[in-house]
């Protein structure tokens, strides 16, 4: 099977490899030759592969997975670490990735909080020049 693992900049791993292993939000999972075409979104986490007998690695910060028809790999990702070192990996990596995972999720949510906001005083405003006459 080819892997390819890329971001907005780069493709970042390309090879062949015997067996992968990602994480989506339900959970783990792997994919082995021969696979159904498949589509998932994947979860800030670590994917693992075969290649021969020797194990790889990479962080992902999140993505979509997609398996077509002819059995590719490709991982899209906002950003992704390969490495030989799972502690390293899984200790910095996915912990700063996940730091950023909930800082945009708050940065988010608060933006949202702030749109609403400013429609309740629209619609507020609305209400009150319909009361005077403005829109009769």
């Amino acid at each position: 099977m080819q892997l390819k693992i890329v971001t907005p900049l780069s493709v970042v791993v390309e090879t062949d490899i015997t067996s992968l292993r990602a994480e989506d939000v339900s959970g783990s999972f792997g994919i082995l030759p021969g696979h159904a075409p498949f589509l998932t979104t994947l979860a800030v986490s670590i994917a693992s592969w075969r290649r021969g007998e020797m194990e790889h690695f990479c962080a992902l910060r999140g993505g979509v997975l997609v398996v077509d028809e002819d059995g590719g790999i490709t991982i899209a990702t906002r950003e992704a670490v390969p490495g030989d070192d799972l502690d390293h990996l899984d200790r910095d990596v996915l912990e700063r990735f996940q730091s950023e995972e909930d800082a945009e999720r708050v940065e988010r949510s608060e933006t949202v909080q702030l749109q609403l906001n400013a429609i309740r005083r629209m619609v507020s405003r609305l209400h009150l020049n319909a009361d005077r006459g403005a829109f009769r």
